[in-house]
């Protein structure tokens, strides 16, 4: 299992990286399951066609796509589209951030989920 980080190097340009989810057999042969990762909350959102100008993440949070697509574009160009299911740790707290643009005029609901500190 994965999900996609963005992060703020140290001459505050951001960049993408996957990161493997480090997994262990669940009780009762439930599957598997990660580690607890403390968080703060949790928000709700819906949006559909939309575009927010170079922004850098507000905190340490996951986004949770359940449904929709969004493009995020990192200060160093890469483009990501991310869809339903797709889990993105936003760190990218300083720098020139980044771009985001809802796609498909579909309504896109997500999980905003702030990290403890």
């Amino acid at each position: 299992m994965k999900y996609t980080r963005i992060y703020a190097d140290g001459n505050g340009e951001s960049h993408f990286e996957d990161v493997e989810i480090s997994m262990k057999p669940g009780p009762a042969n439930a599957g598997t399951i990660s580690e607890t990762i403390a968080a703060k909350g949790v928000m709700f959102r819906q949006s559909r066609e939309y575009f927010i100008n170079w922004h850098n993440a507000p905190h340490r949070q996951f986004v949770v796509n359940l449904t929709g697509t969004v493009e995020i574009v990192a200060s160093d160009g890469e483009k990501r589209r991310l869809g339903p299911g797709s889990i993105l740790l936003a760190e990218d707290l300083t720098g020139k951030g980044h771009t985001s643009r809802g796609l498909g005029g579909e309504e896109r609901i997500s999980l905003f989920i702030p990290l403890a500190d």
